[in-house]
């Protein structure tokens, strides 16, 4: 039998890893490959992750208006400011995780500044009216996905660790950045009945899309061109994957396991959306629970998406 936790540290890292058992439906497949140290650490960060994404989607409780978001998000960033001069709030858990975790492993705090900017992005985007599209080009699209989800890639490999590499941290950026890119294609139903739209509008204009949804709430695609925007930009995302996978033979074998996981579970969703593009209008798309245990599976003995060994 496992101990309890006894101290407020271990307690704080037990409460970051409940939260992150119970809120990453796909991350926590990769994560738990991981030793218990390290398995501890991301935790933290997948936990703060989590809240300041709950904020920017207005599901972490209190003020749901766009000053009562931004209030707080600025307080995140006030607790990331206090984590990096160690002196975090003894009464949020998850901070005094993310503070230890900061004094073990050589974690870029800065990037949670970024991914704050990137939810404040959404935030603002909420309070347009009508349906928003603010990313003219890939470049700007892929610049939000750097601060939400490239953030995120860099803040793993803190944890993670990697042979010396100068290309490192850009190999974790464009992995996240991929992700991002399958949670858009995911999503396109759901950010659009909810206000967003996160496809390049040049895109959107070179396809012939006009972004709507018909009378049962599903995606209207007449003529055929969101399902061809869907594959071309699968297509373009699979680069993304290639890139950053680059990374994974850089890392310790518990480490590369946990990464290959993580993306292969992605990996195979952008696979499977680009392959019908069309069952995205009316579902939100995933894999089964076993489907995502034969990822980690395969990752753990060393095969990464499109069953490349590393």
């Amino acid at each position: 039998m496992s101990r309890s936790p006894s101290t407020p540290v271990e307690r704080a890292y037990a409460a970051s890893e409940a939260i992150t058992r119970d809120q990453a439906r796909n991350f926590y497949y990769g994560i738990r490959l991981l030793p218990p140290r390290k398995r501890a650490a991301l935790s933290a960060v997948y936990a703060l992750a989590r809240r300041i994404d709950d904020i920017g989607d207005g599901d972490a409780g209190g003020d749901r208006s766009t000053d009562g978001k931004l209030a707080a998000l600025e307080q995140v960033r006030t607790s990331v400011r206090q984590a990096r001069e160690a002196d975090p709030d003894p009464r949020d858990p998850v901070m005094v995780a993310v503070t230890d975790a900061a004094r073990r492993y050589p974690i870029p705090l800065g990037a949670f500044d970024e991914l704050v900017d990137g939810v404040e992005a959404d935030v603002r985007m909420d309070d347009v009216p009508g349906p928003s599209a603010p990313y003219a080009t890939f470049d700007d699209m892929a610049g939000y996905c750097r601060q939400v989800a490239g953030s995120v890639g860099r803040l793993c490999l803190g944890i993670f660790g990697s042979r010396p590499h100068p290309e490192a941290a850009a190999y974790a950026d464009a992995l996240g950045i991929a992700l991002q890119q399958t949670n858009i294609l995911r999503d396109i139903r759901e950010d659009l009945g909810n206000g967003r739209i996160y496809l390049p509008t040049d895109e959107l204009d070179r396809f012939g899309v006009d972004l709507r949804l018909d009378d049962h709430a599903n995606l209207a695609d007449p003529d055929g061109g969101l399902a061809e925007l869907i594959r071309f930009s699968a297509t373009r995302a699979r680069q993304w994957y290639a890139d950053g996978l680059r990374l994974v033979p850089l890392l310790d074998r518990r480490s590369a396991a946990c990464a290959t996981a993580m993306a292969g579970i992605y990996r195979q969703l952008l696979d499977d959306i680009a392959a019908d593009p069309p069952s995205v209008y009316h579902q939100r798309r995933s894999l089964s629970g076993r489907q995502k245990v034969g990822v980690a599976v395969k990752a753990l003995a060393g095969r990464a998406p499109g069953g490349v060994r590393v």
